[in-house]
């Protein structure tokens, strides 16, 4: 079959217009899990993928129209998707080092809006090219399919369903199927091999100079990022992890040491559950968190509890250990992370979690808690629909009398106008007590919440009573560090909540106070002082 031949069939041509759109789709939702584990996912992680994408798709359609009228040549089109097939295929075997290689070189010369430069970047050099090519497909079929002006329009229309539908399949199949059961890699691997199958279809029925070479070269690179890149791994300097996978919502990374077992959802910063070995206190914002039960007036393995945003289980596990078998139930979005918490966290089987959204949960749900406990992060964000003043007033709805609701509250910062200032002005909108401590050692804040003015009292009494010793101090250390708190004015609603942009601000000056030390050796020694402290 020759090249005519082939282009006269117009389901190739269609099917080329299908499998583009897939791809595009697919390479996007991709991009936000390559990038998630060091970024985050956050809507302003993913405003800089549709951004950038949204970018090279316009100016591929600009090109590729261009290229089509001066030099309507299929074979340039169909070596641009292989070309696009082959630079996707790298992205599992190269991707990670060039999101690390562009956080580093910008670690040093970028002063604010470090995360967000740094995603931009990374997104400009590693998708743009790819998805620029993709862009030309659809100028390029309608200048190879449309016969005539009478049918122009059916023609382009239909390249366009093509491309709607691929582009349809391009967004669940990866979300709800490969992903999740193969991971980013293969799957960023399975849509480039359709890619370069499709070109290479087109150059084994045509009559082009070189196409043994085309086909021995690109599936010769295919084949060797098959073999290197399929790995999931994210974290890839780290040895002896327990477990690395994704989930639905997540990247999900399981490190265990001599003394504990830890969930973290980020590979470079954050810690979401930790499980001590020792059956210990974990020194973390969980014990701070345990005043929490002794702040209600009722005896403290007779309280009903909730935790929304379970994680695997460490609050719960602990409670159940300092306080005897109460009654505590958890919501957590990701049933994977649920599976971890049996397998490796060692949560009671007589906990149950419902996997559900934290805030749908209570909408379903009339029983009232005696301590309502909020921790629902996703990786380092804090879902918006959580931090709203009707969400605080639908967890006040579903409170016992004098009932007790503890926040946690991580990227603490002193700055006016901070994310935990507006969690804590909004909460203080809903209850008349607030009271919050600032975990010693972390960036973690406790904020209790009670419409119970004798709440301190309790807590006081309840605390003085303590038979175990590790327990006690550490109240003793809670209360020395609670401290009520004075409403403001930051308050967010439904509308408006911009917890994403505000956490980014705080993330930002994290980064900066903990770079600042490396900026002055390379200030001083450039880039060989650097090296000589890690050699």
């Amino acid at each position: 079959m020759n090249k005519e031949k082939i282009l006269e069939n117009k389901l190739f041509l269609y099917l080329t217009e299908f499998f583009a759109g897939m791809t595009v789709m697919a390479v996007e939702l991709g991009a936000s899990r390559l990038l998630a584990p060091y970024f985050s996912s956050s809507q302003i992680v993913w405003t800089i993928i549709i951004g950038t994408i949204m970018i090279a798709m316009a100016l591929g359609n600009i090109y590729g129209g261009k290229s089509a009228d001066k030099n309507p040549s299929p074979a340039r089109l169909y070596k641009r998707i292989l070309i696009a097939g082959l630079w996707i295929a790298m992205i599992p075997v190269l991707g990670k080092y060039i999101i690390l290689a562009v956080s580093a070189l910008l670690i040093f010369t970028v002063n604010s809006n470090f995360l967000i430069i740094a995603a931009f970047a990374a997104c400009m050099v590693i998708f743009v090219f790819p998805l620029f090519l993709l862009g030309t497909v659809t100028p390029s079929l309608a200048k190879y399919s449309v016969e005539s002006l009478e049918d122009s329009g059916r023609t382009v229309g239909t390249l366009n369903a093509f491309n709607t539908i691929g582009s349809i399949i391009g967004t669940f199949v990866p979300t709800f199927v490969t992903i999740p059961s193969v991971g980013t890699s293969i799957t960023m691997l399975i849509f480039a091999g359709i890619l370069i199958a499709i070109s290479l279809v087109y150059f084994i029925s045509s009559k082009t100079d070189k196409k043994k070479t085309k086909i021995i070269t690109s599936s010769t690179i295919f084949i060797l990022c098959c073999i290197i890149g399929s790995s999931n791994s994210f974290a890839f300097w780290e040895t002896g992890l327990t477990y690395e996978g994704e989930s639905i919502y997540n990247y999900l990374q399981v490190k265990e040491s001599d003394t504990n077992v830890i969930l973290s959802t980020n590979v470079l910063f954050g810690v979401q559950s930790v499980y001590m070995k020792e059956d210990s206190l974990t020194g973390m914002y969980y014990d701070y968190a345990m005043a929490a039960p002794l702040m209600t007036d009722k005896n403290t393995k007779d309280i009903e509890m909730l935790i929304l945003g379970m994680g695997t289980g460490t609050y719960a596990t602990q409670c159940k250990k300092y306080f005897g078998d109460m009654e505590i139930e958890g919501v957590e979005i990701d049933e994977k992370i649920t599976q971890l918490s049996r397998q490796y966290f060692h949560l009671p089987d007589n906990v149950n979690v419902t996997t559900y959204d934290g805030r749908a949960f209570l909408n379903a749900t009339d029983k009232k808690y005696d301590v309502i406990m909020v921790d629902a992060y996703q990786d380092i964000t804090i879902p918006f629909q959580m931090s709203s003043i009707e969400f605080f007033t639908l967890v006040k709805e579903h409170l016992s009398e004098n009932g007790v609701m503890v926040v946690n509250m991580n990227m603490h910062s002193s700055k006016e106008g901070n994310i935990n200032q507006y969690l804590s002005d909004t909460i203080s909108s809903v209850f008349s007590e607030v009271y919050a401590a600032n975990v010693i050692g972390s960036t973690n804040r406790e904020l209790f919440a009670s419409n119970n003015p004798s709440m301190c009292n309790i807590f006081d009494e309840k605390r003085t009573m303590l038979e175990n010793n590790e327990l006690y101090y550490m109240m003793e250390q809670v209360s020395q560090n609670l401290e009520e708190y004075n409403k403001g004015n930051y308050v967010m609603t439904d509308d408006k909540a911009p917890v994403e942009l505000l956490g980014m601000k705080v993330i930002d000056g994290l980064i900066k106070n903990e770079v600042a030390y490396y900026k002055n050796i390379y200030k001083k020694n450039g880039i060989k002082g650097i090296m000589d402290l890690f050699l």
